[in-house]
């Protein structure tokens, strides 16, 4: 399973289970950033992927117009799943940066 995989759609089990691993660690920011570091990493990988694909659509060595298109259609939902993550953090910040001691 694909650590994309992993943050669009855990389970509660799963979850439970995590935070049970990092409350006996005490290390949930690094995991975290691990994770974070790792996720990036394959949208990255499958932007890479999508634009061999494009390219090979474009000069005409596409072997497999099926697969070609699932490469891109994969790379653009994750990045979009990747910017509501950001957009999420952004405001989870916001929210807390306005917040009053």
């Amino acid at each position: 399973m694909s650590d994309i995989s992993k943050i669009a759609s855990p389970s509660t089990a799963e979850l439970f289970k995590q935070k049970d691993a990092l409350s006996e660690s005490g290390a949930g920011g690094e995991t975290f950033a691990k994770h974070l570091k790792s996720a990036i990493n394959e949208v990255n990988d499958l932007q890479k992927t999508s634009e061999e694909a494009i390219a090979d659509l474009a000069t005409g060595q596409v072997k497999d117009l099926h697969q070609a298109a699932l490469a891109i259609n994969k790379a653009e939902t994750s990045m979009k799943l990747m910017l509501e993550i950001r957009n999420k953090a952004l405001n989870a910040y916001k929210e807390v940066s306005r917040t009053q001691l």
